[in-house]
């Protein structure tokens, strides 16, 4: 079974690598979507397959609260912060803490995003 938990944050970046034509290239800001999805079976015990509650608890720490309103650029190795480079940074913060993650999705407006399952 999968479950999911989606979550909101804003944050401001420039993307430095592209031509100068390029209007991302100029700082600006998105409200992002991420979606954190989870595999296993229902634990007997609890009825969940993890608790969102504590999914909570793990993306707020290590995600949210890094990132939330923050200039991208300025985080340690989202040095070029593209929506795919967000993505990995997100899982591999992660993935040794959420067990059974799956997959993630990240949006930055209706009609564009990143599905991303690892590497």
């Amino acid at each position: 079974m999968q479950v999911f938990r989606s979550f909101r944050f804003h944050a401001a970046r420039h993307l430095p690598n592209l031509d100068d034509s390029h209007i991302c290239k100029k700082m600006h800001g998105h409200t992002f979507n991420l979606t954190i999805y989870v595999e296993g079976d229902i634990n007997k015990k609890d009825g969940f397959v993890i608790d969102f509650f504590k999914i909570d608890k793990i993306v707020n720490t290590n995600i949210i609260s890094i990132i939330d309103h923050q200039v991208l650029n300025n985080i340690p190795n989202l040095e070029n912060p593209t929506s795919e480079h967000l993505s990995k940074w997100i899982w591999k913060n992660l993935v040794n803490k959420i067990k059974g993650l799956y997959k993630i999705t990240l949006s930055e407006d209706h009609g564009t995003g990143i599905i991303y399952e690892g590497e």
